[in-house]
């Protein structure tokens, strides 16, 4: 069985991180686990500088806060150095080059890529032309893969498990990456029950419905009022409004404030209830829910780091215990 777990685990090295179908539940396992185990380090203080001389190049074409910044906090954890732009602006992008050349450059100077950017399907093509990791750190409406490992970490953490609950996501469902990346990811997983809140405009898109619930014969209810379900949910998954995903300024302005979770809304939820948000929130979310322990949308920003963290070391072939 030791043998196994090895196996699977070497051949992860020098591969591209692009889309979470690419990865077997044991190897997001591995990735999982490992960044249960940095996360805990950190806490005993020890820390490691396992990716000394290591470069990290981060290609981001589309704005940023917190995956860029854990991207580099965990290159810099790792002893590791960072290479990058943070939009397009500042790379030769600008003047027309093709982003099979810009990763053909970077390689000369870097061991692996980060790479958001707009058009879907970037850093697959990237991933072509070099022979260095890539990472999605997100392609248009596409993939967001490292948010759905931070996702899959958070829930694992607040519920021990990746199976058996029930999850309600709310808002924009429609053009909401994450959301689809991590109904993805979570219906390779055993009894999930799923329910879907949004108004009509913004419902969960139709290939969604096909490609993922009902291939797999996986049940969903469709709702649109929060209170409705609020008592079901062990687990909220809340999104914005996104505008830059409309091209009518009217329909986001009507849709915007279409779902607020607040207090009042909370009391009827289960005491355990965990609260995740991809972030950035606009007022989706009343601050006066953070202080309430249910929120976890902050400890998903830190574990975000780490799962990146664990992502580069499997990535690179470093080991766990070389940092």
């Amino acid at each position: 069985m030791e043998e196994q777990k090895m196996d699977a685990k070497t051949s992860l090295k020098g591969r591209s991180f692009l889309t979470l179908k690419d990865f077997t539940p044991e190897e997001i396992g591995y990735f999982l686990d490992l960044a249960a185990k940095l996360k805990a380090d950190k806490k005993k203080g020890i820390t490691g500088n396992s990716l000394k001389g290591k470069n990290i190049a981060l290609l981001f074409e589309k704005p940023s806060t917190r995956t860029r910044l854990s991207f580099e906090a965990a290159m810099l954890e790792l002893g590791g150095s960072v290479l990058g732009f943070s939009s397009a602006d500042s790379s030769s992008a600008s003047k027309g080059e093709s982003v099979a050349d810009t990763a053909r450059v970077i390689e000369c100077y870097a061991d692996i890529i980060a790479m958001r950017h707009p058009k879907e399907g970037a850093p697959y093509v990237a991933s072509q032309y070099v022979n260095i990791p890539v990472i999605n750190a997100g392609d248009g409406g596409h993939n967001h893969p490292t948010q759905t490992l931070t996702d899959l970490l958070t829930i694992r953490r607040e519920k021990g498990r990746l199976s058996n609950f029930t999850i309600g996501f709310c808002g924009d469902l429609k053009f909401g990456r994450t959301v689809h990346s991590l109904i993805k990811a979570l219906s390779r997983y055993e009894g999930i029950n799923y329910i879907l809140i949004s108004p009509e405009e913004l419902q969960i898109p139709e290939y969604i419905k096909k490609d993922v619930f009902e291939k797999k014969g996986i049940t969903f209810t469709e709702v649109d009022k929060m209170e409705d379900v609020m008592p079901q949910l062990d687990i909220l998954y809340m999104t914005r409004v996104q505008r830059e995903r409309f091209f009518n300024e009217a329909d986001y302005v009507r849709l915007k404030d279409s779902y607020i979770l607040d207090m009042d809304k909370l009391k009827i939820a289960k005491k355990d209830l965990s609260i995740l948000h991809p972030l950035p929130r606009v007022n989706e979310i009343s601050v006066k829910v953070d202080n309430d322990p249910r929120a976890c949308y902050f400890k998903q920003v830190l574990n975000g780091k780490h799962v990146r963290m664990a992502l580069i070391m499997e990535l690179l072939g470093v080991s766990a215990d070389e940092h």
